[in-house]
């Protein structure tokens, strides 16, 4: 209800993010549950986004949840990027470098294709 709190005093601009929770399982910071996305879908008109550098907390995890995150119906996707994260001043651990994103933009980009859907262009919306 925090975001209906928020919507009720007067920001209309609120967007979900799943960030995963905290789990027994220790291989990644946080489990991410993919089935969030479709099921606050089918309980709130808000926007759901996914952030799996922050759930994982591994760069080698991103792509797959990412493209995850795009099956799953998400409005969007929160990746980290940094050309040189061992010197990130924070989240340099989880970020993906420039390359590596573009490839990963491009296939996710394909993959909301074969769904129907479009991603905008990083920084366009």
């Amino acid at each position: 209800m925090s975001a209906e709190y928020i919507l009720a005093n007067g920001n209309k601009e609120v967007i979900l993010c799943e960030r995963g929770v905290r789990s027994f399982d220790s291989s990644t910071r946080n489990l991410l549950d993919m089935a969030a996305v479709p099921n606050v879908q089918g309980l709130s008109h808000l926007p759901i986004i996914v952030d799996p550098s922050h759930a994982t907390g591994r760069p080698d995890l991103i792509p797959s949840m990412s493209l995850a995150a795009i099956a799953a119906g998400a409005d969007g996707v929160h990746i980290e990027v940094h050309s040189c994260p061992e010197k990130a001043m924070s989240d340099g651990p989880q970020a993906l470098l420039p390359n590596q994103y573009a490839e990963l933009f491009e296939q996710m980009r394909s993959l909301a294709q074969l769904m129907g859907r479009t991603i905008d262009e990083p920084g366009q919306n």
